[in-house]
């Protein structure tokens, strides 16, 4: 074993009982923090922990940790809306498990990707997409010229773009 793993190995056995109860308390479900503890532990693989003080060894684990649950959180949240939508839809037209997991997993990419834009490229996004409006109007409502709008929007797209693309697994990161 190298010292990298050595000390992987370490650092989990020290910390996983410790960051699994502190999840378990915010997430209050041991199944949904086991996870999100593995995960955590995980990152770490990418991004090694450097520090050797017990202290900011758990203050580091918890900041990921924290990350994640926020990202757990937006997740659920956007999931209950789009089912909320989807039960409101004729039976018909019902998606299947697989399908909901798909779309669920791809709103989540696109929130991600609007959260990371401007605020007026992603609002002129939204009202574009989600309202139907013309530029016109958006340009009014967030109090622009109609050519910011269109850059916001083309600024938008492409950003839709590099995310379809990296979807379709087109991209190496």
């Amino acid at each position: 074993m190298n010292s990298v793993s050595t000390s992987f190995t370490h650092l989990y056995g020290t910390h996983h009982g410790w960051l699994l109860g502190l999840l378990r308390r915010r997430l209050n479900d041991r199944w949904e923090a086991a996870d999100l503890a593995h995960d955590t532990f995980i990152r770490l693989l990418s991004r090694p922990l450097a520090e050797t003080d017990h202290v900011r060894q758990r203050s580091y684990l918890a900041t990921i940790a924290r990350g994640l649950c926020i990202d757990h959180w937006r997740r659920r949240q956007l999931e209950r809306a789009w089912l909320q939508t989807l039960a409101e839809g004729p039976e018909a037209l019902q998606p299947s498990p697989e399908q909901r997991a798909i779309i669920v997993e791809t709103l989540y990419e696109v929130d991600a990707m609007l959260a990371r834009l401007p605020k007026k490229v992603s609002e002129a996004f939204l009202l574009a997409q989600l309202h139907g409006l013309p530029y016109k109007q958006i340009a009014v409502q967030l109090g622009v010229c109609e050519r910011m709008v269109k850059k916001y929007m083309a600024q938008a797209l492409l950003h839709c773009a590099i995310l379809e693309a990296e979807l379709d697994g087109m991209l190496v990161q």
